[in-house]
């Protein structure tokens, strides 16, 4: 979903904004590189931890639950979503297979 946002911000939005080339879209400008820079650093850490679940590593367990936990912020679908990926990452098989795949 980061990457669909970066996009949509880069078709979408900095044309635009790019055109006017106003002192007063500076803003802006900053603005947009500021959200790309986050949801670039969402998708990052959402990939890392899709990698370390493959991978059976206890990190990758820990990534995920931090992804969840900032998913909660995203109303109403990443809320559920945030919270159906927690009560899977908390049982207790699961936290016992990544606790032995994280050597």
């Amino acid at each position: 979903m980061g990457l669909i946002g970066m996009a949509a911000i880069v078709v979408f939005a900095w044309p635009g904004v790019a055109a006017n080339k106003g002192p007063a879209d500076a803003g802006t400008i900053f603005g947009l590189s500021v959200a790309i820079l986050v949801l670039l650093c969402g998708s990052g850490v959402a990939v890392a931890g899709g990698i370390g679940l493959l991978l059976a590593k206890g990190w990758g367990r820990i990534l995920s639950i931090i992804n969840a936990v900032l998913n909660l912020l995203a109303v109403p679908i990443g809320t559920v979503i945030g919270i159906l990926v927690l009560i899977y990452l908390m049982r207790p098989e699961i936290r016992e297979y990544f606790e032995g795949g994280s050597q």
